[in-house]
């Protein structure tokens, strides 16, 4: 996988710090902190960092009531300043470039139930708190930067691609804490899904295999587009007009290695890369937790058996 996007690059943006605001629409919304700096980064040189992060910071909600509101927030928070936004906005419709077209058209989603959408509405899901100045008339659309520097900047920098994009680069933008939330809680859900369906193949009834095969065969997106770049080599540049569709092209090839495939830790429950299929623990620490944990419970049922 690593040696798959050595030679690729992406650029995407996240600023220094986060905060978790609550809308006039009684929402929580997470957006970039007053005063916070960007920075422009690869996020194809994190892998597989930032997918084994998305997972585990799913994980942590799948595991209900183990894990407490404060505990998850603090998780979700410390991602996204790690890794940026996910571009829900832009993840979203048919197409990144909607700001070209009369109104925002939008396939199923977890998120917005409208198959269409106006654009100025549409907007107004990701911008709660500070508007931007855009006019829109019919497939026309322009708006003004903001005389902030940093964020002149990120608009020439970001200036050939969709305008959808760079707007979600600006400060102002936002996304709803639940939808971001609920998108780390699928990947997470995917990964289980993958994981029970070889993990308990031979004990599952062929119900549950299709079960688990369709909701699999849901799995995915639109995929990304790319082109060559001559840099000091040849160089794959992919046109990821969203962190979630870049998150998500790098989990579906590290679903499918089997060099090195991902498990979860029979201990902590933590996803893991591995360099065995049969790998249970995702440390040795954990193993021998896990083997001491087993072997208390096997002597106290001993005992109870000798008691008797």
């Amino acid at each position: 996988m690593n040696t798959f996007f050595e030679q690729s690059r992406s650029h995407w943006v996240r600023y220094e710090r986060y905060e978790i605001k609550t809308g006039k629409d009684g929402k929580k919304y997470i957006t970039p902190a007053k005063d916070a700096r960007p920075d422009v980064y690869n996020p194809l040189k994190e892998a597989p960092d930032i997918v084994l992060d998305a997972l585990n910071v799913g994980m942590l909600m799948m595991n209900g009531k183990k894990s407490s509101e404060p505990e998850v927030e603090k998780a979700i928070l410390e991602f996204i300043t790690h890794y940026g936004l996910l571009g829900l906005m832009t993840a979203l419709p048919t197409t990144p470039s909607f700001m070209d077209y009369e109104a925002v058209y939008l396939p199923k989603n977890h998120f917005i139930k409208e198959e269409t959408m106006e654009t100025e509405k549409y907007l107004s899901l990701f911008y709660p708190f500070d508007k931007l100045d855009v006019v829109k008339n019919g497939v026309e659309s322009s708006w003004n930067v903001s005389s902030d520097r940093a964020m002149i900047a990120l608009t020439m920098t970001f200036m050939d691609e969709p305008m959808a994009k760079t707007m979600s680069f600006q400060r102002a933008y936002a996304e709803p804490y639940d939808w971001v939330a609920q998108q780390l809680k699928d990947w997470a859900f995917n990964m289980l899904t993958s994981f029970f369906y070889y993990n308990d193949y031979d004990s599952m009834e062929e119900e549950s295999r299709n079960m688990l095969r369709k909701s699999m065969a849901a799995f995915g997106g639109i995929a990304p587009t790319y082109h060559i770049e001559l840099l000091d080599r040849p160089t794959i540049y992919w046109d990821f007009h969203s962190l979630l569709l870049g998150i998500q092209m790098m989990f579906s090839f590290m679903l499918v290695d089997s060099t090195k495939p991902l498990r979860m830790c029979k201990q902590c429950q933590k996803v893991f890369l591995s360099n065995r299929a049969n790998s249970a623990f995702c440390s040795a620490r954990c193993k021998n937790q896990y083997n001491v944990y087993k072997s208390r419970g096997k002597n106290k049922s001993e005992d109870g058996d000798n008691n008797a």
